[in-house]
């Protein structure tokens, strides 16, 4: 089955990339995630509408990526979560909350799949996270974690 990627699937392509994959792969996994469209003539201009988002996210060298790790080490990171008396939270940061919180501090939108926490944040306290900008360039921040 030929299938036009609409997002970044590991081991298989990014956005944009015309894959061949098995019937059932591409039936029962990748299009009813929206992960790809089925691929015809008529759907080259979708692939260079996709590619033109792609390329505007993206990350455009390592000068620019060591350029954001700048401004991402400078930012105050603050989060605020419903806490218990003795500072565990109830639930825990994610991933989706670090890059929520990253662009409400004035920072650059990053992924949440480019946040990378070592292990849970469970609770109130400051914490490292990590936030990968290209594969050579990861820039780490600390995240304040207050109780709400």
């Amino acid at each position: 089955m030929k299938l036009i990627l609409t997002a970044a699937v590991d081991h298989l392509g990014i956005a944009g990339d015309i894959v061949e994959v098995k019937d059932g792969y591409g039936r029962n996994y990748l299009l009813p995630r929206g992960y790809a469209i089925r691929w015809t003539r008529g759907a080259e201009k979708q692939i260079e509408g996709i590619s033109r988002a792609r390329e505007a996210r993206t990350v455009r060298d390592n000068s620019h990526a060591l350029e954001l790790r700048g401004q991402l080490e400078d930012l105050s990171v603050e989060l605020s979560a419903r806490a218990a008396g003795e500072g565990r939270l109830f639930g825990a940061i994610t991933a989706a909350d670090v890059a929520a919180a990253i662009k409400k501090a004035g920072g650059p939108a990053v992924a949440k799949r480019a946040v990378q926490i070592a292990k849970p944040i469970k609770t109130v306290g400051e914490h490292k996270v990590g936030v990968k900008l290209t594969e050579a360039v990861t820039a780490h921040l600390p995240v304040k974690v207050v109780a709400a």
